[in-house]
């Protein structure tokens, strides 16, 4: 084996997944599963015992028991349908994009995207200063193909302004039915004046992970953190002993995230056991650490760089950052996304759920993801005037050059 892998068989390392799993995003057309915990063991929480006055809430559903007139004599609205709007309203008071109330309908569609039926136009969307940004789109999907970039924001879908959107609202107008177009009203940097683009709805195949090998450079593009992407990285890595190269690159621009349990476990082949690959706050002083399982086979002669750019979020910004502080790599690009938050899915009703944010991701170091992500190395952030090319492969041929000089 070569001199830069230390003496460590891969049969013999478990790459077993437990089910904990880190809430990166929406995937439009496919959500990232969050974790579930049993509802009924919440803490009860009556008109008795807050300072809250719920007499204006009792007023105004008075008042519009007794006074509101349908303007469709077909129109009616349900009382329970009204206990649903005033949860949502109550969630919405928060003002976390990524803490939402799913009423029946919208429950029933999370549960059907997490079970991978799905179909969308493929990108992650979050909120950015307040706005409906896109985080990724993935690769060969029709958000890619339409023209789609990372830090594009969403100001109206199919002429619907998305100002007060939440994430989950607008997921749900995006998605639609295969052959369907969606119309976004979109702002990029960069461009005076927001244009549409139109996008052909489609079900969506999530790519993984590609390997080539450029100028003596071993390149793993990972796409996401799913199921399946801890073990595809251990084939890749194979594939890297094999070619006897020293130097690698991980780029992870456009990656949106996914699985925390992957994420830990591809950190963990560059890191001793027990080392932080990223810390759980949950803001009250009691924090989980996430460590390294200690594959951890390569020597100090592995030279690596990770590319990042916007698109690079959660999973993706747990491994760029645990890689980076541990002084394993090289950080080349833009910032990264900044999602660094947990989520947990609890029942309400047997129909309902309350997706909720529970937890911050901290790096090693104890930096908040969530606070503006993370800054490269060396940033790549335009391409010089006279060469024509693309900022994309400008990042990838920089890395190179880079990995080539040190």
């Amino acid at each position: 084996m070569n001199n830069f892998i230390k003496n460590l068989s891969f049969s013999s390392i478990s790459l077993t997944l437990v089910l904990l799993i880190f809430f990166a995003g929406f995937f439009v057309g496919r959500e990232n599963v969050v974790s579930k915990i049993p509802g009924g063991s919440l803490n009860k929480i009556s008109s008795d015992s807050t300072d809250a006055d719920f007499d204006p809430f009792w007023k105004v559903w008075n008042l519009l028991e007794e006074k509101y007139i349908p303007a469709s004599s077909t129109q009616s609205v349900l009382d329970q349908e009204k206990v649903w709007g005033a949860i949502s309203g109550l969630v919405g008071s928060y003002n976390d994009p990524y803490t939402t109330f799913l009423p029946p309908k919208e429950n029933s569609d999370f549960e059907t995207t997490i079970q991978g039926e799905f179909t969308g136009v493929g990108m992650e969307v979050g909120v950015n200063d307040e706005i409906l940004t896109v985080v990724a789109p993935l690769k060969n999907t029709p958000a890619e193909k339409a023209g789609i970039k990372s830090g594009d924001k969403i100001l109206a879908i199919d002429g619907f302004i998305t100002r007060d959107f939440s994430i989950d609202e607008a997921v749900d107008l995006i998605r639609g039915e295969s052959g369907t177009i969606v119309t976004l009203t979109v702002f990029r940097e960069g461009i005076d004046n927001p244009f549409e683009i139109e996008i052909e709805r489609q079900k969506i195949n999530i790519p993984t992970i590609d390997t080539e090998i450029v100028e003596d450079v071993f390149v793993i593009a990972l796409y996401n953190f799913s199921a399946n992407s801890a073990s595809d990285f251990r084939n890749a890595l194979i594939e890297f002993i094999d070619s006897e190269k020293k130097k690698m690159i991980l780029d992870l621009r456009g990656n949106p995230g996914g699985f925390l349990n992957a994420a830990v476990d591809i950190s963990s082949w560059f890191l001793p056991a027990g080392k932080i690959v990223v810390t759980e706050d949950f803001g009250d002083g009691e924090q989980k650490y996430f460590r390294s399982k200690g594959y951890d086979i390569f020597n100090e002669s592995l030279k690596m760089v990770i590319l990042t750019d916007k698109g690079s979020a959660s999973a993706s910004e747990i491994v760029a950052g645990a890689l980076h502080q541990h002084g394993i790599a090289k950080i080349l690009g833009t910032n990264t996304f900044g999602k660094g938050s947990v989520q947990e899915l609890v029942p309400i009703t047997d129909d309902t759920s309350l997706k909720v944010t529970i937890a911050r991701w901290l790096t090693p170091d104890g930096g908040s993801i969530s606070d503006g992500g993370l800054s490269p190395d060396v940033l790549i952030d335009k391409v010089p005037e006279g060469i024509e090319i693309d900022l994309y492969d400008y990042q990838f041929n920089e890395a190179i050059q880079f990995l080539n000089t040190i």
